[in-house]
């Protein structure tokens, strides 16, 4: 099996008179807005300035009966645990709701389970250890969608189950209290997309405003919403949840929080990764800080990051933080070698539409990113199993042209437990059952995607010659941060570029000097040496306008996502 090169769709030029609608923003700027869907002028103002409508928490289905329980509890002084996924959005938003029910004089603890030892979601021995611990309510962050039996199991014992995740529902809901999730069909909140983390600051900010017109006995000083904040960017992002609507706007308060960090263990983790919060973006949020909070639930315990957000002792804060920068590298190199020996076995599934691969050695803590690796080398859904002694566990990425979600759906009678997105999902599976599950599953992708070319798409906002490429471009890109799911980077193309000067860099990188006959422009072209061959003395490239810091200083270079010879 080969890689593939993407294939390159340029967006049509906006309307004329749209632009005219528009006459003091840069034509680039409303381009780009216009690819994006943000076409209306108070939208369009609206989203450069960060101010997207924000629903009123009560507008989620159940928040009303959350509310009304959580108070309870905390009049009744029961003990409430908020029970939260081990990655970055469940652990920010356990965080958050933590600090809120406690900040109202609740009695609460996190749990988070073992990914290894319990897995993801709820699990029995967990609500059972909870319930003899004292717990009488149990709130979740981010899982809990699909646990029939979990909650079941829960209310069997005596205690309350609110329900709060953005994962998709299956065909009957958990016989829990409450069920806050914008994606149930009978939920009427304006905005679909929230993360885990985004929900749980939803119920929470519900809370506080339930407080200042009714404060509980024995409250002490609420939380304010604002200081949330930076618990939601953190969250929201590393989530991949799309920076649009909502999502925009509390990322974009988020992040005006994390460039002057108040909690010890941001700080002590900018500091750990030599990121200066004062230049702090989606973009460090998602690969630098991001992946460290991960890395404790990936390979350990995600209870590490949990008290990383929530130190005050900026001591412990760097204790920690280091840590979790061991943890990180623990990752990187279980990743690396999982994709190593994942890829040795896909290499054989040239023309199967779905690929597997499966070992009894991998670490469940890297199979979603070793599978996301695979599927954007070879442009095709991957499931990264690993075998147990009479069970597999598995994460699947796929491509935008699959929904594995619907297709796991599908696959339910095969499966112990599934949960996911559209292109991120898991599952469990009996071993005797995976066989005939890889059968099914590779039957679904191929009827669905019969017909379709599977190779990467590259959406190109704009066509602008070389030569019009001004330091005022880069700051009208930058008009558009926060960037990242639902908001890519710009990508702009340039025809008949000459290439000045090509060298490989570090492990796998092309360094190049570029030009068109006026100013000579860097650009980088990350993981693309083995395709140097390609580069002709006038070639096209796809790129996206980059401003980095290096040495304290910010430099100007294009990132070059493709290339190839002009015509």
């Amino acid at each position: 099996m080969t890689t593939t090169r993407a294939k390159w769709q340029l967006h049509p030029p906006v309307p004329r008179s749209h632009l005219a609608s528009f006459p003091d923003l840069p034509s680039l700027l409303v381009q780009c807005l216009y690819n994006r869907g943000v076409i209306a002028p108070h939208d369009v103002r609206r989203f450069l300035a960060g101010e997207c409508e924000e629903g009123d928490p009560f507008q989620l289905k159940d928040v009303a009966e959350a509310v009304t329980r959580i108070r309870q509890a905390i009049r009744g002084d029961e003990l409430i645990a908020v029970y939260g996924d081990f990655d970055a959005d469940g652990v920010t938003g356990t965080v958050l709701l933590t600090e809120t029910i406690s900040s109202l004089g609740g009695r609460v603890i996190p749990y988070i389970p073992h990914r290894v030892d319990e897995g993801y979601g709820l699990n029995e021995s967990a609500l059972r250890k909870l319930v003899k611990q004292g717990v009488s309510l149990i709130v979740t962050v981010d899982c809990g969608a699909r646990a029939l039996r979990e909650v079941e199991c829960a209310r069997g014992m005596g205690a309350d189950v609110i329900v709060t995740d953005h994962h998709s529902l299956g065909g009957q809901l958990p016989a829990a209290l409450a069920i806050v999730n914008t994606k149930r069909m009978d939920c009427n909140y304006p905005f679909e997309d929230l993360s885990g983390v985004g929900i749980a600051f939803k119920l929470a900010q519900a809370l506080l405003l339930v407080s200042q017109q009714s404060p509980l006995r024995g409250e002490r000083r609420p939380v304010l919403e604002e200081d949330l904040l930076d618990l939601v960017a953190l969250g929201t992002v590393a989530d991949l949840s799309p920076l649009l609507g909502e999502n925009r706007s509390l990322v974009k308060r988020g992040l005006a929080l994390l460039k002057h960090p108040r909690r010890p263990g941001i700080l002590a983790l900018m500091e750990q990764a030599n990121a200066k919060p004062e230049t702090v973006t989606a973009a460090t949020i998602g690969y630098v800080l991001g992946p460290r909070i991960n890395a404790a639930g990936r390979v350990d315990d995600a209870i590490l990051s949990y008290q990383l957000l929530t130190t005050s002792s900026p001591s412990r804060a760097r204790e920690l933080a280091g840590l979790l920068e061991e943890k990180n590298q623990q990752r990187r190199e279980m990743m690396l070698a999982t994709v190593e020996a994942a890829r040795l076995q896909v290499l054989d599934q040239e023309d199967e539409p779905f690929l597997f691969a499966t070992g009894d050695d991998y670490h469940e803590g890297v199979l979603g990113l070793a599978a996301q690796r695979l599927c954007d080398e070879f442009y095709r859904p991957v499931a990264v199993v690993k075998s147990g002694e009479e069970q597999s566990v598995s994460s699947v990425r796929s491509v935008d042209e699959f929904d594995i979600a619907a297709a796991l759906d599908e696959c339910a009678p095969l499966l112990k437990r599934r949960g996911g997105h559209a292109k991120a999902a898991g599952f469990t599976v009996s071993n005797e059952n995976l066989p005939v599950l890889r059968r099914r599953l590779r039957q679904i992708a191929a009827e669905r995607m019969a017909g379709v070319e599977l190779v990467p798409t590259l959406h190109i906002d704009a066509d602008m010659p070389l030569s019009s490429l001004t330091p005022q471009t880069f700051a009208t890109c930058q008009q558009l941060e926060p960037l990242g799911a639902g908001n890519p980077e710009p990508l702009l193309l340039s025809s008949g570029v000459e290439v000045r000067d090509s060298r490989v860099v570090g492990e796998n990188h092309l360094k190049l000097a570029l030009s068109d006959g006026g100013v000579v422009w860097d650009g980088i072209a990350f993981g693309m040496a083995q395709h140097a061959e390609d580069l002709a003395p006038r070639t096209d490239i796809v790129y996206t306008p980059q401003v980095r810091i290096w040495r304290g200083e910010e430099q100007l270079q294009l990132r070059i996502e493709d290339f190839k010879p002009s015509p």
